[in-house]
């Protein structure tokens, strides 16, 4: 049994996060993109499961953030395709042609990833030699798959992709699995997610998200102003209810 290859895809850092515009500055909101790529490229590559990752983009930094961890960089333009499923698709039959291991393709925005999640998620593809999908914490969303070159999905990132993917599995005759962890179910798009993830970052996880946002002003600026959208939100409903203190 060969180890698996993992597959991360990385959006242009620049334009990364936009839906924290409110809270994060430009340069702040590529850092926040930077810190939880490291962090995801920092348990892939130390996994002892973990054979290989590629980290495909075409963000000028890519390349020097991957030799930093010692895995390979493929451009978007490189593969010859263009939009995220393509391009998850034409990296995977690339990487799943060199053998039968099984393949993890996962976002890059998931900052408290675990060796433990990876562990989980292969031990379930594996026993059941399933396509496996790890949705967001909505249970709407897929933040990971995993399959082998005998169950390779259609991919559908994008809305309602955890349903839709099953349903493809379902549809093709395909053996499916959820596999549900707290490390892999938290991507950060809103602020709301980002709220989470400061509510979950301690000394041991997420080393270079918390390096960022742990004990920094940055953290504290974020903080106080999800707190004043709190206060916001709830004065707003109190509005549309008719309540009042």
């Amino acid at each position: 049994m060969g180890c698996a290859q993992a597959l991360v895809p990385l959006k242009d850092l620049v334009l990364a996060k936009s839906r924290l515009a409110g809270l994060l500055r430009p340069s702040e909101r590529r850092a926040l993109a930077q810190a939880m790529a490291e962090d995801v490229l920092a348990v892939l590559s130390r996994h002892p499961e973990i054979a290989g990752v590629t980290l495909v983009s075409d963000d000028p930094g890519a390349a020097p953030l991957a030799a930093r961890y010692g895995v390979t960089c493929w451009s978007e333009r490189a593969l010859g395709c263009a939009g995220l499923n393509a391009v998850v698709g034409c990296a995977s039959a690339r990487l799943l042609a060199a053998g039968a291991a099984p393949l993890l393709v996962m976002h890059a925005d998931l900052p408290l990833l675990s060796a433990p999640d990876i562990s989980a998620v292969l031990a379930r593809q594996r026993a059941l030699d399933a396509l496996v999908v790890a949705p967001d914490h909505l249970g709407t969303g897929t933040n990971l798959l995993a399959f082998t070159r005998d169950t390779v999905p259609q991919f559908h990132f994008g809305a309602d992709s955890c349903r839709r993917h099953l349903a493809w599995a379902e549809r093709a005759g395909v053996r499916s699995a959820i596999v549900q962890r707290p490390g892999i179910a938290l991507d950060v798009d809103e602020p709301a997610d980002l709220a989470a993830l400061l509510a979950a970052l301690d000394g041991g996880t997420a080393a270079h998200t918390g390096a960022l946002l742990r004990d920094t002003a940055l953290g504290a600026r974020v903080e106080l102003a999800l707190a004043g959208r709190s206060q916001q939100d709830t004065a707003d409903n109190r509005v549309d209810t008719g309540t009042q203190d």
